[in-house]
């Protein structure tokens, strides 16, 4: 674990060591397991949502915390140093949620948040396509008013929770308008028409359910439509710059875990009368690993303070996500490198963080997007906000 975390509050300590006591208690003890027979633990989300843990970021009077997005993603962190598959579906969660908590009339906030932040309901998000995952103005699945309700048809890819979730928050063609002709539904799981492909056969991660989520003549009430008709790609991609931030704290996590399994090893494993850890070149790998991590983080809250403070924060989401993931596939690499012949074995967990370290640089926009989006920010850049920190 890090050495040293600045958190803002005393409540906000008091919810890191919780995050940490219950990661101990709750996660740790079955997460091989889990892992290996590929087991959803749907449970341990009910647990975490009934600690508070789940609503971390969104508004108390739905139901939700209202803690700073800086304390959130250091949570998530915590979760992701013992469960990777867990801390992922968090993340996701949130994804799911925000569209609703953000676009979401009172009235529909008020139905549906309290149990969703409150572990209750677990959420799952509908953007990507077969044919169309970085360019989501491309989707095919559209939603036909008939009357009181849209009629949606279509498939949706890659969707965290498939076949597991109790609602998904689903985005649809409205019209053919390129920029303006998605919208946003948030459908319940029991929704006649709306099934799961078998779950995909993943390198990793395998205690979290992926699958493509069928629709065929899904019929969802109009109350359910979040936002304005047409507004959908708006939502999604101001989802999106929130879920890079919660990736990023994950690809902390998972990087952490792996350093301080490595350094354990390093500790106890001995070579020519002395722990390999004192030996220079295998200590300055461990070294090496210790500051791409504390880099990935700095990098990553900065971010979320931005977005605390009500600030521009698409492209610092992107870097934060390309850095964070980038440091932790080559962190995981390096951990298996620390444990030798040991550390390629399935009888130690390094390699089940390199594995799982993989796929963070793929969802959420592979890294290459995130270069493009950082990229074009740096081509319109006219010299930046300025803020005054403190200011009353």
């Amino acid at each position: 674990m890090p050495a040293t975390r600045a958190l803002p509050t005393e409540e906000a300590v008091e919810l890191v060591q919780l995050t940490r006591t219950l990661a101990a208690k709750e996660l740790a003890p079955r997460v091989a397991d889990a892992e290996a027979d590929g087991a959803f633990p749907r449970d341990a989300f009910r647990t975490l949502g009934r600690s508070g843990l789940l609503g971390l970021p969104f508004a108390e009077e739905d139901g939700g915390a209202g803690q700073p997005y800086e304390v959130y993603l250091q949570v998530l962190e915590e979760v992701a140093a013992v469960w990777s598959s867990v801390a992922v579906g968090i993340s996701v969660h949130a994804l799911s949620c925000f569209p609703l908590a953000r676009f979401g009339t009172a009235e529909q906030r008020s139905r549906w948040l309290p149990d969703m932040l409150g572990g209750e309901l677990l959420g799952a998000y509908c953007l990507s396509e077969p044919h169309a995952g970085s360019d989501p103005a491309a989707m095919l699945t559209r939603a036909v008013r008939d009357g009181d309700a849209y009629v949606l048809n279509g498939a949706k890819a890659w969707t965290t929770h498939g076949g597991h979730a109790d609602f998904y928050t689903v985005m649809a063609r409205t019209s053919e308008d390129r920029s303006h002709g998605i919208s946003c539904f948030l459908v319940p799981a029991d929704a006649p028409g709306l099934s799961a492909d078998p779950p995909e056969r993943k390198m990793g991660l395998t205690g979290s359910a992926t699958a493509t989520m069928r629709l065929d003549d899904v019929r969802v009430p109009a109350g359910r439509l979040i936002g304005e008709e047409g507004q959908g790609l708006k939502i999604a991609l101001a989802s999106l710059d929130h879920g890079r931030l919660g990736i990023a704290a994950v690809a902390c996590g998972l990087a952490q875990g792996a350093l301080d399994h490595a350094v354990r090893y390093a500790r106890e494993r001995e070579t020519f009368g002395k722990p390999i850890i004192e030996h220079q070149g295998l200590a300055f790998v461990l070294a090496d690993m210790g500051a791409a991590i504390e880099s990935a983080r700095a990098t990553t809250l900065s971010a979320a303070r931005l977005k605390d403070l009500g600030l521009p924060f698409t492209r610092e989401a992107s870097i934060a996500k390309l850095v964070a993931t980038d440091n932790a596939m080559k962190v995981t690499t390096d951990a298996v490198q620390v444990l030798g012949g040991y550390g390629y074995t399935r009888d130690f967990p390094v390699e089940r963080y390199m594995r799982e370290a993989k796929v963070m640089q793929i969802f959420e926009g592979t890294n290459q997007i995130q270069r493009m989006i950082i990229s074009r920010a740096l081509d319109r850049n006219d010299g930046g906000v300025l803020t005054a920190l403190g200011k009353e």
